[in-house]
């Protein structure tokens, strides 16, 4: 159950998480409700195709080294995603007591308390391969760079990350939505991977402190995990003023400011209705703000950000002021202190299908607000010098070969929101794995395609990490139903 609004932020203990932990009895007791399907949807719905059934029956008999061991195995960012997936979409959405008009089971809950056993006692679950003798650069230190250096590592190739940031961690670090989880936490996730013996160069920037040449030459492979530009601007007067926030810039300063520098304000206006406008307008909810509105072009039911995390907005009582445009953020003493809006109304459909809208002429009203948060989605991946000639989709995303993660440039791949436009944390970590998988293929002359996707039909596979040689490619085992408890 989510936390309430009353749960804002302290200066003594930060944000509290939306969702609190389960306690044995009830881990215990939601597992025990699981059927433990064969062939299960929820696994099929999980983009790193954990196996739900497993971990959860193993809660259930008290082996619960065990199932954070099964749920590492597939996403060494379990616990990070436990906590953030959009699991009403994914595993719990398509979990059969949904089918059957029941409460499904709190997967993701059951994960974090897997996870965070194992967390909290620092206990060690994995190894790295005997070494290889070969040598994979990673550029960017996100969830889909961290994913693949831990699944490089476990077949034993020497890893070293370059990650322009003070922190590791990337989006995860910088900018969830603080209420989701803490930068603490990242941050002990990111220790699992460094004990692997994955080297971090922080502050590295690629073009500037390093040349990419450089890399790609002092490596045999190289990932780039570069995810996406700034936010979208709307180019109208005034959207540079001070008191306007970019959407990330201003999640970042809720996770990393101390307390007296927290972006606080009174009156809040989010200017975006997707799930990153959601968490901006939770966010300064929760920070204290009188009243925060989220000011959107179309109407209520267009709004995009999936319906748990509106949810999450309403129950913290902010406004949805839609079928409202921004054409000037109005000065005040030198600072933003309100929006210039017009109404718009429905239009015949663009060329894409989606409901497009019109201005109503005279509909001009000004609304108020000490702090204007942008959040209008984010620009492609920005260019680094030697990557200029990466074969890119027509919006500007890196190309990628499905089965291996190849870019157009040989020996280079990539995952991530560079090639999705912005999904979420789990599709990157299974970017991730894709990737280590065809970067171990390309650099042993194996057949990806006869390894097979991690997890793509649900049924036991061969581990690629200790596989050399084409001969010790053996073929899939049969699917084997889970045992019941």
């Amino acid at each position: 159950m989510a936390v309430k609004p009353g749960a804002a932020y302290s200066p003594e203990a930060g944000f509290p998480e939306i969702h609190p932990a389960f306690s044995d009895a009830e881990a215990k007791i939601e597992s025990g409700r699981c059927l433990y399907c064969y062939d299960a949807p929820c696994v099929r719905a999980c983009p790193t195709h954990i196996d739900i059934p497993k971990f959860i029956g193993r809660i259930h008999t008290g082996d619960v080294m065990g199932a954070a061991r099964a749920i590492l195995d597939a996403n060494i960012l379990g616990g990070t995603c436990a906590r953030v997936c959009p699991v009403e979409e994914l595993c719990e959405g398509a979990c059969v007591e949904v089918a059957l008009q029941r409460r499904p089971i709190p997967i993701s809950a059951l994960q974090r308390y897997a996870v965070d056993h194992v967390m909290h006692r620092r206990m060690r679950l994995f190894a790295p391969g005997a070494p290889t003798g070969k040598r994979v650069a990673i550029v960017g230190a996100g969830p889909a760079g961290l994913s693949c250096a831990f699944e490089l590592r476990r077949a034993g190739h020497a890893v070293t990350i370059f990650d322009a940031r003070e922190l590791p961690g990337g989006v995860n670090t910088y900018t969830i939505a603080p209420y989701k989880h803490s930068v603490d936490f990242c941050l002990e996730e990111v220790e699992i991977v460094r004990q692997m013996g994955v080297e971090f160069r922080q502050g590295v920037l690629v073009g500037r402190d390093v040349t990419f040449e450089e890399i790609r030459s002092g490596s045999d492979a190289v990932f780039l995990g570069l995810g996406l530009g700034h936010t979208r601007k709307m180019g109208i007067p005034g959207e540079d003023l001070p008191g306007v926030w970019e959407a990330l810039a201003y999640l970042e300063a809720s996770r990393t400011a101390p307390p007296d520098k927290q972006p606080r304000a009174k009156v809040v206006a989010v200017v975006g209705g997707g799930n990153t406008a959601i968490d901006c307008a939770t966010t300064a909810a929760r920070l204290g703000a009188e009243m925060v509105m989220i000011i959107y072009r179309r109407g209520r039911a267009d709004v995009p950000a999936f319906p748990y995390e509106q949810e999450i907005a309403r129950m913290d009582e902010v406004l949805f002021v839609c079928n409202t445009l921004p054409v000037e953020v109005i000065a005040q003493n030198g600072r933003a202190s309100a929006l210039r809006c017009v109404r718009t109304q429905p239009g015949p459909p663009g060329p894409d299908g989606k409901s497009a809208f019109e201005v109503m002429p005279g509909s001009d009203r000004i609304l108020g607000a000490d702090q204007i948060i942008m959040a209008l989605g984010q620009q492609p991946w920005e260019a680094v010098p030697g990557l200029e000639n990466l074969k890119t989709t027509r919006g500007g995303l890196i190309e990628v070969d499905p089965v291996t993660h190849e870019t157009s440039m040989p020996g280079v791949f990539c995952g991530g929101d560079a090639i999705n436009g912005g999904g979420e944390v789990v599709d990157a970590v299974e970017h991730g794995k894709i990737a280590a998988r065809g970067i171990h293929c390309r650099l042993f002359g194996l057949d990806a395609a006869r390894l097979g996707l991690p997890g793509d039909n649900g049924s036991p596979r061969q581990t690629w990490h200790s596989v050399r040689r084409p001969s010790d490619i053996r073929p899939p085992a049969p699917a084997v139903a889970p045992a019941h408890h």
